[in-house]
């Protein structure tokens, strides 16, 4: 969500600024803006909309200056327009900011009786016009964000570009990631390491309250309380996070394709090929055995990524499983036996609510273990340990790869836990472990199903609304094909339970509705033939998702069949998240949608 980047450069950083901005579009954003120094003057340029606008207003009005900052706004106060764009600025300064600025009113009510006249509908100009007093009052850069940054409540990340000020940029973290960058006479700000990889292998991150100033020859942070720390440097490869859609069309097509290389790295990394048994490589600083229940908690796919698991660890350890949404979790003040185990599953790592949760958790005297893409994000350091996926950078809002990679790593956990708990035998762990190697072919398997899935997805975009059915695993995997339509489509789709069908949803079933069920093999599978049944009674129009089996069963019900491979039941949800996926991205694409940046939604949600 919303994007920042700074340099302290040797030449024009302008197009610098808007090259790294592009890096960062996978968070999502709907307007753009640079600010730089030249000569001591701040220039400044905002476009509404994509970056090629902000392009656009360079081209006609080129901005000078080897020291600058940027950002991709995703609105949360005020319309997505240029007067709302960042960044932000008086005659003294400029601020880009990521975050929400929680008790902005008091402080605008307060600065407006000072006098002061707001140009933007934003929380962010507050930040401006508090340090631009400050500055009016006499003090230094430093000094006024110092001033400023104990009278803001939220979570953000802030970076700010002064007037007079050639060799100095200032960037403050709460609750919101932000990294700086060493290069060579030169420094940087960013939100990732993605945007910095093109300047430096060389990076930082601000740990929660941290503020830095930058000049070209290196950093002094100050923790919460003002006072000077240091923080680890670490590098970074070079070509980690190059991003480009290679022969694809869109990035989520690239990422729905990368599944049997990421997913295949993944299962590799927990599972000792040789001796077929899961291998984590540092022990737990827990004991699985000693459990008697474990909390997994998450936001969006990554939730129903731990939905999947929880039958998963139910049924392989026969450990008993509370999963909850973050936004909802962080509320609730759930009682939490000390020693327990809570997991969370994000994505970027930096998922607001779901930190959130986590810190709740380490204070209820929880073990804290993190399914995270990003080993260097907030959610990853504050765990006591992680279990990483290895998706590499996702870039598609809507998440792929990362789903399935997070599905891996929660099944190696599964079967864990139950061989720690003496519930699965070693036989038992070696055919799983069989069938989590073989799932990166199975993959490319589905992959060849494409050309029919495209055919489908054309019948699909004309529909107003659709339903997913599924039982067991496939119930989550219903969730996330549902899901997947409304992010890409906006198609109003729900999933459903298949066993629940009776108790309401089959009521809106007739001739016009599409029905897309998930009947991979198992116990559950002549149940989900018989839901069909049902559906196909009132006139539903059925895709099938299934094996020759199940397609031979439902052959007179279904309008069309999704042929699956042959998949051991335990592994079905990472070979048949593959199908749904591609009905979603193949029906937004026929439908002319913004596949990798669907409206209103963000990559990364550092605000509630």
């Amino acid at each position: 969500m919303c994007g920042i980047i700074g340099i302290l450069g040797k030449q024009d950083v302008a197009a610098q600024l808007v090259d790294a901005l592009k890096r960062l579009e996978y968070r999502g954003y709907d307007s753009a803006g640079v600010a730089t120094v030249q000569n001591g003057a701040l220039g400044r340029r905002r476009a509404e909309g994509k970056l090629r606008n902000l392009e656009a207003r360079l081209g006609e009005r080129p901005l000078p200056g080897a020291t600058g900052i940027g950002h991709t706004r995703w609105a949360t106060h005020g319309r997505p327009n240029e007067s709302n764009a960042h960044p932000h600025a008086t005659a003294r300064l400029a601020v880009v900011h990521n975050g929400i600025i929680e008790n902005f009113r008091e402080l605008r009510a307060e600065l407006e009786a000072d006098g002061a006249a707001f140009e933007s509908d934003t929380d962010t100009e507050v930040v401006v016009r508090l340090v631009d007093r400050e500055l009016t009052r006499g003090k230094l850069p430093g000094e006024a964000v110092a001033a400023v940054l104990p009278r803001l409540r939220g979570a953000f990340a802030l970076a700010f570009l002064f007037a007079g000020y050639d060799d100095l940029l200032i960037g403050a973290r709460h609750g919101a990631p932000l990294a700086v960058g060493h290069g060579d006479g030169e420094m940087f700000l960013g939100s990732d390491a993605l945007a910095l990889a093109p300047f430096t292998d060389d990076i930082l991150y601000l740990d929660e309250g941290d503020w830095v100033e930058l000049d070209r020859q290196g950093a002094i942070i100050h923790d919460a309380g003002g006072f000077p720390v240091t923080r680890a440097r670490q590098k970074i490869q070079p070509g980690a996070f190059l991003a480009d859609k290679g022969n694809h069309r869109h990035f989520m097509a690239k990422e729905i394709h990368e599944q049997p290389e990421v997913v295949g790295r993944t299962i590799a990394h927990y599972v000792d090929m040789a001796a077929l048994r899961v291998a984590f490589a540092d022990p737990f600083p827990f004991d699985f055995k000693s459990l008697s229940r474990l909390t997994i908690c998450a936001c969006g796919t990554a939730y129903l990524a731990g939905y999947v698991a929880r039958y998963w660890f139910e049924k392989l350890a026969r450990l008993p499983v509370d999963i909850d949404v973050a936004s909802e979790f962080r509320y609730r003040e759930v009682p939490m036996t000390p020693g327990g185990l809570a997991l969370f599953i994000s994505q970027s790592g930096e998922t607001a609510d779901t930190l959130a949760s986590l810190r709740y958790a380490k204070r209820e005297g929880q073990h804290v273990l993190s399914v995270v893409n990003v080993a260097t994000s907030t959610i990853a350091r504050e765990s006591d340990t992680t279990a990483a996926t290895l998706a590499g950078p996702e870039i598609g809002v809507a998440s792929t790869k990362a789903f399935t990679c997070q599905l891996a790593v929660l099944l190696a956990l599964a079967v864990a836990a139950g061989r720690a708990r003496g519930v699965l035998s070693a036989d038992e762990e070696r055919r799983i472990v069989e069938a989590m190697i073989g799932v990166p072919s199975l993959m490319t398997e589905a992959l060849k199903r494409e050309v029919d899935i495209e055919h489908l997805s054309r019948e699909l975009a004309k529909a107003s609304d659709v339903l997913y059915l599924g039982r067991g695993t496939s119930f989550p995997l219903a969730l996330e094909g549902a899901l997947k339509l409304k992010e890409t489509s906006y198609i109003h789709a729900e999933g459903y339970a298949a066993g629940e069908l009776k108790h309401g949803p089959i009521a809106l079933v007739d001739e016009h509705m599409p029905v897309v069920v998930l009947a991979p093999p198992g116990e559950l599978m002549e149940k989900t033939v018989s839901n069909i049944q049902e559906v196909a009674a009132r006139g539903g129009r059925i895709i099938l998702v299934g094996d020759a089996r199940a397609a031979h069963e439902a052959a007179l019900d279904t309008f069309a069949t999704i042929e699956m491979p042959d998949v051991d039941p335990i592994v079905a949800p990472l070979v048949y998240a593959l199908p749904v996926q591609l009905l979603a991205y193949h029906a937004a694409v026929f439908m002319g949608k913004d596949v990798d940046q669907p409206r209103n939604l963000a990559k990364s949600v550092t605000v509630e």
